[in-house]
């Protein structure tokens, strides 16, 4: 990669009007149709910390009851469901969104972009977690909050001991709030490979990017897990298919399996953001660069493979065999070496700044860091005590996992996260958290935390079991209940105390943030909505320290890109491992789509759960449209081919294609990634299937019969040939007439088409009835999920002939087209699989 100049040169005149006027942010009610990543991404915190609050006035209704003995404050089944709601939303509304929220609005700074590469897909992802999330929330005012636990085990969740709507909102609402983090998790994985400044390779990258690009994977293969779980869950209460009914079959424990095989992901996928965002501080605290950096980095990839092992660390009382208790608690304590490292590195970077400043700065991040240490250390500890399978006998369901799961999570995510707002709140206007007023907050947050939840640690080994309204008098349990409430009061006056003084510095005249801290990191570059005024070229890991003239150049337009060749927004697209220029992207601007598409998905699933069908489906009707409108803008030929995007040494242009196509394309991995995730859900299924197939004596169950295998066979030939005809068209010249390509694809349509109705023939000619017996369910939910697949093969197909009709398919914009094969290729994957698992599987195994 040939170097830039450090010195600028002159810049046609009127250039950054021409980028602030493409970048400018809408004002009034017409903000709401942004999608730029800084708009974005405040509102999506904003709207997590709101939900932390109300997480957390949940939490005091909780510790006022438990007060004391016999309270009646809050009666069980209100109890139930406040218990039930503080949980789900510190983890699904507050937690995972609030990590994906400061990666949104840090990302694209830190990496040197002008904003992720899929900016409405951000929009939606968030707009869809907001009105989700926001109706979810407001089913606690009438009754209609679910109160099962944030963890939903059958059979208690089942119709049978849950016959209201209650539960039903719980499953609904967080899987399309799940499938919105999902959304996000694909839009950061790709703007990390992707968008960073040239030069910026993996190993120079930020460790940050490091831990959410660990994060997003560990995203897509967890999450698809919780939404197989609800879906199943649902089916079971609106269908009557008994997938955790045992006396047709079920197994309870297989929502465990589920759950918790994204539940305990879950926690690290948490942490690592957390971690990341200390890593980044902790340099910048202590002015030396970070001990062990590779190490970290190492340890974070090794903490999220570790942490798949772990789902079986719930279950220990649940009757595991030993073996599985013993991997699962090797896992456990296995998991704690990279954490110690990434710890000791932490410490090892404060040692030395002391060394070199002869003593630390007590900043405001700086003790929230030094906090964090303290707290996550100590739940650390407790965490490979419950490792160990017959102490964890014991206290399992006590209050001892309620101190260990309260000191990994507020120890490990809240305090990290408290001290990045005062550290990165002066890039939204200029101005950080008033020192005094986060020093006393800190200071009442610390305190009152370990007042509230040590003596947890006691009443737990005492006896004291979670989940329960209230307990009799004479335990001794009464002080330790109390002090637990009075610390839970503190830390929430701490909480309130820090939210007030933000609000004054957010109340503040804009001003320049400068660079406050020295940071080393890009997201202190100047910028305005457009981000950077040029990218900037990367040859270490702290640029800001390696080149000090750096924020200089780039406000100069020094760098690359420094205005709008297309008269659009643009940013540049490197290669994924080396950071070396590829192509000019030209990103959408904004738009009403993704909040339309958003407000109706949002309303589909919350209008469905409460039984108001017609409008439900209207707004379904409403998400599907605004979403085709939204895809139809995409893909359309660029307005240029080549774009010039900077000089070498020598004052040669270096140009750049304008867009790519098939695998070079950022569109084409996202797919990938997708279908990634869409696999994670059916293996889900088929896990389920083998699960219930292996509790069996006889497989097929009495009562059910396998179909005729010429009917899958033959059904599968189709599928095939389809999916031909598309690899066909595909193939096909683009430039030339491309009638044949769309007869091809209707021809493809047909067969599809044709063969799951005669997949589906032979299961219903076979006398499959999911309601008799749960392994018919597990069939029957592959079958229904292959139909789905069936039907989004024809939505494509039409959707690529209507684009072929209208020329927007081309050599150079052919991403619909590319995309659309890679699911058609996926469905017939996925319906071999099936196939050998319902018509071969269960042959061999009789």
């Amino acid at each position: 990669m040939t170097r830039r100049l450090p010195n600028p040169v002159p810049r046609p005149p009127g250039e950054l009007e021409r980028l602030e006027d493409v970048w400018r942010t809408p004002r009034g009610w017409r903000l709401l149709s942004s999608v730029n990543n800084t708009t974005i991404g405040l509102l999506y915190i904003g709207t997590s910390l709101l939900f932390f609050l109300l997480a957390g006035v949940l939490g005091l209704l909780i510790r006022m009851q438990l007060a004391v003995p016999e309270n009646g404050l809050l009666g069980p089944g209100t109890y139930n469901q406040v218990f039930t709601m503080h949980g789900t939303v510190m983890m699904f509304l507050f937690a995972i969104p609030v990590v994906e929220a400061v990666a949104v609005y840090l990302l694209p700074g830190m990496l040197g972009a002008r904003d992720l590469p899929f900016p409405r897909l951000s929009a939606y992802a968030y707009w869809a977690y907001a009105f989700g999330g926001l109706g979810f929330f407001c089913t606690l005012f009438v009754g209609l909050a679910p109160d099962g636990g944030w963890f939903m085990y059958p059979p208690l969740t089942g119709k049978a001991y849950s016959p209201g709507l209650n539960a039903d909102f719980w499953l609904l609402g967080i899987g399309f709030i799940e499938i919105s983090a999902i959304a996000g998790a694909i839009e950061l994985i790709i703007g990390i490979l992707f968008t960073r400044a040239p030069g910026m390779t993996l190993v120079r990258m930020p460790v940050y990017a490091w831990a959410m690009l660990v994060v997003g994977v560990m995203i897509v293969f967890a999450f698809p897990a919780v939404i197989a779980g609800t879906a199943l869950l649902e089916l079971e209460r609106a269908w009557d298919w008994p997938f955790f009914i045992a006396e047709r079959g079920g197994d309870p424990i297989l929502w465990q399996h589920l759950f918790w095989f994204f539940g305990h992901p879950e926690v690290y996928i948490i942490f690592l953001p957390a971690a990341g965002m200390v890593s980044t501080m902790i340099p910048t605290i202590a002015g030396s660069a970070l001990v062990g950096r590779r190490a970290v980095i190492v340890a974070m990839v090794a903490v999220g493979f570790f942490s798949f092992g772990l789902w079986a660390h719930h279950m220990f009382t649940t009757g595991l065999g030993h073996l599985e208790a013993g991997f699962a608690s090797a896992a456990s304590m296995a998991v704690a070496v990279p954490t110690a490292i990434q710890v000791f590195a932490w410490i090892g970077t404060l040692w030395n700044g002391t060394a070199r400043r002869g003593r630390l700065a007590m900043s405001p991040p700086a003790l929230f860091i030094l906090g964090f240490l303290f707290i996550f250390v100590l739940g650390g500890l407790t965490g490979v005590m419950v490792a160990v399978v017959p102490y964890d006998w014991q206290v399992h369901d006590s209050y001892f996992i309620v101190a260990h799961f309260h000191y990994v999570l507020i120890g490990g995510m809240v305090f990290p996260l408290f001290a990045a707002l005062c550290y990165w709140l002066p890039l939204v206007n200029g101005h950080a958290v008033p020192a005094r007023v986060a020093r006393w907050s800190f200071g009442l947050m610390f305190g009152g935390f370990n007042l509230a939840f040590f003596p947890m640690h006691i009443s737990g080994l005492l006896g004291m079991p979670r989940r329960v309204y209230t307990y009799p008098s004479g335990l001794g349990w009464e002080t330790l209940n109390m002090l637990s409430t009075v610390g839970a009061f503190v830390f929430a006056a701490g909480v309130v105390l820090f939210f007030g003084g933000m609000a004054r510095a957010l109340m503040k005249p804009e001003t320049d943030p400068g660079n406050p801290w020295n940071a080393g990191t890009l997201e202190w570059l100047p910028s305005e909505s457009y981000a950077t005024r040029s990218i900037p070229q990367v040859d270490s890991t702290d640029p800001l320290w390696s080149s000090p003239d750096m924020m200089r150049e780039v406000e100069e337009g020094a760098h690359w890109l420094p205005g709008t060749v297309t008269g659009k927004r643009e940013t540049i697209v490197t290669t994924p491992v080396g950071a070396e220029l590829r192509y000019l992207l030209v990103l959408p601007t904004d738009g009403w789509t993704p909040f339309l598409s958003a407000a109706g998905t949002a309303g589909f699933f919350l209008l469905l759960t409460a039984e108001q069908t017609m409008v439900a489906w209207i707004c379904g009707v409403v998400a599907i449209v605004a979403l085709l409108a939204w895809l139809w803008e995409q893909d359309r030929p660029a307005p240029c081919r080549q774009a010039k995007v900077g000089e070498d040494a020598s004052g040669a242009a270096i140009v750049l294609p304008v867009g790519a196509a098939g695998t070079a394309s950022h569109s084409w991995w996202a797919t990938i990634i997708m279908l990634v995730v869409d696999a994670g859900v059916f293996l889900s299924f088929l896990f389920t299937y083998v699960h219930v197939s292996m509790r069996l004596d006889v497989c097929p169950p009495p009562g059910a019969r396998l179909p005729g295998g010429w009917s899958g066979a033959l059904s599968f030939g189709l599928l095939v040939a389809g999916a031909a005809l598309v690899a066909l068209a595909r193939r096909r010249p683009l430039a030339a007439r491309q009638g044949p390509l769309c007869w091809l694809f209707g021809a493809a349509m047909v067969l599809v088409v044709a063969g799951f109705g005669l997949d589906l023939a032979g299961q219903l000619g076979s006398g499959l009835d999911p309601t008799s017996h749960a392994w018919s369910a597990a069939v029957a939910a592959m079958v229904a999920y292959q139909g789905l697949h069936v039907l989004l093969c024809v939505i494509t197909g039409l959707y690529v002939i209507a684009r072929s009709l209208r020329r927007h398919l081309t050599p150079h914009s052919r991403g619909s087209l590319d995309n659309t094969a890679l699911i058609w290729y996926y469905t017939v994957l996925q319906g071999a699989v099936i196939g050998a698992a319902v018509h071969i599987w269960p042959r061999l195994m009789g």
